[in-house]
């Protein structure tokens, strides 16, 4: 099963968007695809389900299973403010340590409003699955100026971002 996580909890997010076009990908080359959307996150997660907390909200715990049993990831990630979400950051806190997504592969998908991308977004992010024993995909896709290229429907209309995604999705299947 891959799973792919929708990196932030903003409502109707172009990351969601972006992942289940990721998704319809690579259930044509055939995978097994669970989407895991931050928007589900509990809005009291942070207080009630880490730390000394850990394993007592069934909401969360649901969401961590699909993160800890995957075979592979996905992480679609915005970029907010020169990094990552910070929900991201605390959902990534919240998974068993060591375990959770240790030994797992992960593809990273990051889109920007500006120019770059999400380059130092992804770049942060690699950094902490790295420490985490999980090993990255190096072809990292960068999706700038989404709002341009992506419908609020969830059309993607750009050729090179969807020839991008499917070059990822079959690497990250070999992977």
């Amino acid at each position: 099963m891959i799973t792919i996580v929708a990196g932030t909890n903003r409502p109707q997010s172009r990351a969601r968007r972006i992942s289940e076009l990721y998704a319809a990908q690579l259930r044509e080359f055939g995978a097994a695809v669970q989407i895991l959307d931050l928007a589900a996150l509990p809005a009291d997660f942070t207080a009630t389900a880490l730390y000394h907390n850990v394993g007592s909200h069934p909401e969360f715990n649901e969401l961590v299973d699909m993160a800890s049993t995957a075979d592979k990831l996905v992480f679609v990630v915005p970029e907010y403010n020169c990094s990552y979400p910070g929900v991201l950051k605390a959902f990534i806190d919240g998974l068993p340590y060591p375990g959770g997504i240790r030994n797992k592969k992960a593809a990273l998908v990051g889109l920007s409003s500006g120019t770059q991308g999400g380059l130092l977004a992804l770049s942060h992010l690699t950094d902490v699955l790295m420490y985490l024993g999980t090993a990255v995909l190096p072809l990292r896709v960068r999706l700038p100026n989404i709002e341009a290229s992506l419908t609020t429907t969830g059309e993607l209309h750009n050729p090179l971002f969807e020839q991008l995604l499917r070059e990822q999705a079959e690497q990250l299947l070999r992977f």
